[in-house]
């Protein structure tokens, strides 16, 4: 690696282009979904435009708006972002056509909460917000709190679970509609469609639950019914937990299984994370510490995957491209740190970037 054209040949892959479908990103760097709990009635706003904006003028390919409720049940929080009405796309449409001018792909992820919905921003605490107080009853696969602290969720009826396939189906309509360009499933970190995924969530005994075929049959109903009305030019993505960190939950392996399928049902990348269904899961946090996952399902799944996780240096981020561990290297907090992360990462490794003119003055 200390050889001049074998660094060339790093640095390059970190900042060639890499094609999803009709769109060409151009480089591999792309900003993780982050929810900034800051929208009213899930209507982004000014804070939106700006964190969102920021980054797209930072260089990233790809900006992917936080997790956006299909429908308002599905919040995390009540001051998460949403696509469940015209509003809220109406909202977003200002700040897609700000980010494609500065050269970035917009993403969005659509989401929904599951059992870890109606809760505070975390800086106030988190903790579940009542009904009486402006919150709702969380619904999930089974009755089945998240937490000793969590309020009992409803589980879901037929009737109920179809809605939730519509309501996904309808927030990719808006999604196109205000200008995105690729959208992220949402099924990770504990929220409802990982909750369906793994077994220590879903106690269903219907055709939902119980065999893995089972377990995984909503996420592939949702996909089959986004990739009906989102066009086949554009890329879907779709985020996964490869593990839950416990003995008896959703692990590896099925996740490199469920990506061989989701790869003949329109999935272009799987987003590969970790974790998030149940509290106190032991995980063995260090730099990188995702991308063995990302690597494997890469490999052995046979589609294209996204590295993320505590990732916070270009060599690092190089690396992992070079590796041929990822595809694409997402990042979240260091972005928040550093909005022009991809601009120093192209100095520091004399990648290609081109700034925008009101900045050229800079580089």
């Amino acid at each position: 690696m200390d050889t001049s054209s074998q660094e060339t040949h790093a640095v390059a892959r970190l900042f060639d282009p890499l094609q999803q479908r009709s769109l060409t990103l151009r480089n591999r760097l792309v900003v993780s979904p982050m929810c900034q709990y800051s929208a009213v009635d899930g209507v982004p706003n000014d804070w939106h435009l700006v964190h969102l904006g920021s980054r797209a003028v930072g260089g990233a390919a790809v900006v992917i708006a936080e997790a956006s409720a299909v429908t308002a049940q599905g919040r995390i929080s009540p001051a998460d972002t949403g696509l469940w009405n015209d509003h809220q796309a109406e909202a977003w449409a200002r700040i897609t056509c700000f980010m494609s001018r500065q050269g970035a792909i917009p993403g969005v992820q659509l989401a929904h909460a599951g059992r870890k919905a109606s809760t505070a921003p975390p800086w106030l605490g988190g903790a579940a917000v009542s009904p009486e107080e402006g919150g709702w009853t969380p619904v999930a696969p089974s009755a089945l709190v998240f937490s000793e602290t969590s309020p009992l969720p409803h589980a879901l009826d037929d009737i109920e679970l179809r809605n939730v396939i519509d309501d996904f189906a309808s927030a990719a309509w808006r999604a196109l509609a205000a200008g995105f360009r690729v959208i992220e499933l949402h099924a990770a970190h504990g929220y409802l469609l990982h909750q369906f995924l793994s077994p220590l969530s879903n106690r269903r005994t219907d055709a939902f639950g119980g065999s893995f075929d089972n377990r995984m049959r909503l996420l592939l109903e949702v996909i089959d019914a986004v990739r009906k009305v989102w066009p086949e030019r554009l890329p879907l993505w779709l985020r996964v937990s490869a593990t839950d960190w416990v003995e008896g939950g959703w692990d590896l392996e099925q996740s490199i299984e469920l990506a061989r399928i989701v790869a003949t049902r329109g999935v272009d990348l799987i987003d590969v994370s970790s974790g998030g269904l149940v509290p106190g899961a032991k995980i063995p946090v260090q730099p990188g510490y995702q991308v063995p996952f990302s690597a494997r399902i890469r490999r052995e799944g046979g589609i294209a995957t996204g590295a993320v996780g505590l990732i916070t240096e270009p060599h690092h981020a190089q690396a992992v491209i070079d590796r041929d561990e990822a595809d694409v290297v997402l990042l979240a907090r260091e972005l928040l740190r550093d909005p022009y992360f991809p601009r120093r990462a192209a100095q520091e490794l004399e990648g290609e970037l081109h700034a925008p003119e009101q900045y050229l003055r800079a580089w």
